[in-house]
């Protein structure tokens, strides 16, 4: 009698049985990297208005506010996903605000920073 080679039906019905149950964990840990990675243009967006608001602060003795805002010469039109930012600004302190567009849609991250302190990012809509 000859030996038949190959897979039985039961044998590949396991393996897309595994393959289906590593794709259903693996799609929304990689969407969570993909999301994680966007808002890092939007951290370095508010780190570029962080350090500006900074020397700002250094020549003027207050912050820039929204209608001041060209005076920082941060542009953010050249981002892919946080495009614009909203900036408000005192003497004591700023807060800066962007939200991701596209595929960032949902992602929000804040700074608010001191004349006597470090500034603090805080982020939105990142699991």
């Amino acid at each position: 009698m000859k030996s038949m080679k190959g897979f039985t039906l039961v044998e590949l019905v396991i393996v897309i049985v595994i393959v289906g149950i590593l794709s259903v964990v693996a799609v929304p840990v990689y969407k969570g990297y993909t999301k994680k990675a966007m808002a890092t243009e939007g951290k370095a967006l508010l780190g570029a208005i962080n350090t500006s608001q900074k020397v700002y602060f250094a020549e003027w003795a207050n912050f820039a506010t929204g209608a001041q805002s060209a005076a920082l010469d941060v542009d953010a039109g050249t981002n892919k996903y946080f495009t614009t930012y909203a900036l408000t600004g005192t003497a004591a302190g700023f807060t800066a605000t962007t939200a991701g567009a596209g595929g960032a849609a949902g992602i929000g991250l804040t700074i608010v920073g001191s004349s006597t302190g470090p500034s603090e990012i805080t982020e939105s809509g990142l699991k």
